[in-house]
């Protein structure tokens, strides 16, 4: 542990001039004590760490000092490309590795270009949760990523409904979508490949013996072909509605942008109103009422009968409130 911990001291001093003992305890998430320790036995070892006195101090390398600690590790190198979601790296248990691949990286560049990942960090992150929510990581899923990660076979128990299913899966990928976390595995028993939420999972035990991956099996195309299947199998029902032009702008925001863009297309021309006649596909009324709420006066439920009632109901309360 400390001997990873002089090797991360030697590469910080070795992209940067100079830092303060408070700085390198931040870094490390050590004490400022411990830093001296770390710099006398550095400096015991050969390695030329000096100590500026004073407020403006700090320590540095002197004499053009250059480690060749600088190779990275496997889990240093995997972590390194996705050290541009910060969040994603740490729910996983990654975050130590992606910091030493950086530091690595930084160290074997040239000092022009040392400032470069530092750059890149202040003009791009991805926050990947919605708005408005804020979604817990899920207990098991540092275990799941260990399997992704190491092509082991795990047996896990997933809540499905009302009841627990057990089963062998070969773990293949993992995908952050809106802040949820979701397994793409392969079932042994089936060779079928599935999507589970991590969230549902009550136990991941991960065996000793490791499954052959297919090389061919594509993580993002795999997930988009899924979720267009879900999409479109959760809209069971249909809805007729006339939309204003200001309705027509804003239905892909109240609703699945996909399907919408395919409703307004088989759509007819504007009637003498300038309203817009759209046959919607919907997961079912409830939904549908939730959704087409949000465009107000821009919307005219046509049908069903029932749905187009509760609009109606639900305009004459609002306006009795305005009155």
């Amino acid at each position: 542990m400390r001997a990873a911990r002089l090797i991360k001291m030697v590469l910080l001093l070795q992209a940067r001039p100079a830092m303060t003992a408070a700085e390198l305890a931040a870094e490390l998430e050590v004490s400022e004590r411990t830093i001296t320790r770390d710099a006398q036995a550095l400096s015991e070892a050969g390695v030329p760490v000096y100590a500026d006195r004073g407020r403006t101090g700090g320590y540095r390398l002197i004499g053009g000092y250059r480690t060749r600690l600088t190779g990275l590790g496997r889990s240093e190198a995997e972590a390194l490309f996705l050290s541009g979601v910060p969040g994603a790296l740490r729910e996983m248990g990654l975050d130590d590795a992606a910091s030493a691949a950086r530091l690595k990286v930084s160290a074997a560049l040239m000092p022009s270009l040392r400032d470069a990942s530092q750059n890149a960090a202040q003009r791009f992150h991805l926050d990947a949760p919605g708005w408005f929510k804020e979604t817990p990581a899920p207990e098991l899923l540092p275990a799941v990523a260990d399997a992704v990660w190491d092509d082991r076979l795990v047996t896990a128990r997933y809540r499905r409904q009302e009841s627990e299913v057990e089963r062998e899966l070969e773990p293949y990928g993992l995908v952050l979508k809106a802040g949820v976390w979701y397994l793409c595995a392969r079932v042994s028993e089936s060779g079928a490949y599935r999507v589970y939420r991590i969230d549902r999972f009550t136990s991941v035990v991960a065996g000793g013996q490791r499954f052959v991956r297919d090389e061919e099996f594509d993580l993002p195309g795999f997930w988009d072909e899924r979720a267009a299947q879900f999409a479109r199998a959760i809209l069971r029902a249909e809805v007729v509605v006339r939309l204003t032009e200001a309705g027509v702008r804003r239905l892909p925001y109240a609703t699945d942008a996909v399907s919408v863009r395919e409703a307004l297309a088989a759509a007819g021309e504007p009637d003498a109103t300038g309203r817009v006649t759209v046959t919607l596909p919907v997961e079912n009324e409830d939904v549908a009422y939730t959704q087409l709420m949000s465009l107000g006066p821009e919307v005219e439920v046509v049908a069903p009968a029932e749905l187009r009632a509760r609009f109606a109901d639900a305009a004459a309360r609002t306006a009795e409130l305005y009155r």
